[in-house]
């Protein structure tokens, strides 16, 4: 009995020993066998740099067309300042001139008045000085009459107070009596017309 005792305990080292070695050999991986390397999704270094790019010229794009913009609208914002100066030299007389507008009427009233004595003819010949020096000074700014009598009806520079009947010489929508004269400033109508038409 002692024998088969210490013939158990020879065996139990020999057992272990084996048992170490099979597990060493389990857990060797052969590094040339790819089966056994795990697999990750991987994003290479020249992809997300090719994504970044991508992404500044598309940005760079953006940029552009906002600054083509700008140079729009600041070319826009130079070309109407500068029409507005132009405009502003050019139609500077406009609120003086339309207030004289109704002296030079008065003016042109008293000139149609007929006279009969000297001293009338004398003052008539005043009131005719200062006339032609009003128109004098109205050509001056470029400001002309305008006097359509005979003319056609244009509703930009006419304004028609009423509607007869015309001669036969008097074709019809043309301009049969001129009630007030209009005058224009350059191409701008500071006071149209005040007319009679013919149907």
């Amino acid at each position: 009995m002692p024998k088969n005792e210490e013939k158990d305990v020879n065996l139990t080292p020999e057992t272990d020993e084996v048992s170490e070695k099979d597990l060493k050999e389990t857990d060797v991986i052969d590094e040339n066998d790819e089966t056994q390397i795990p697999e990750f999704e991987e994003t290479s270094l020249e992809d997300e740099m090719t994504k970044e790019l991508d992404a500044l010229k598309q940005k760079n794009s953006e940029l552009d067309d906002q600054i083509l913009r700008l140079h729009a609208e600041i070319s826009n914002i130079q070309r109407r300042n500068t029409i507005d100066r132009q405009n502003s030299a050019k139609y500077r007389s406009q609120k003086i001139a339309t207030e004289l507008l109704d002296v030079l009427d008065n003016l042109e009233r008293a000139l149609a008045t007929e006279t009969q004595s000297d001293d009338a003819n004398t003052l008539k010949d005043g009131i005719q000085m200062v006339h032609k020096q009003f128109i004098a000074v109205f050509e001056k700014e470029n400001i002309s009459v305008i006097d359509p009598l005979g003319e056609e009806f244009d509703p930009n520079v006419h304004q028609a107070v009423s509607m007869m009947p015309g001669s036969e010489e008097q074709p019809s929508n043309s301009i049969i009596n001129v009630l007030q004269k209009g005058y224009k400033l350059e191409d701008r109508v500071i006071r149209p017309a005040m007319v009679i038409v013919a149907e």
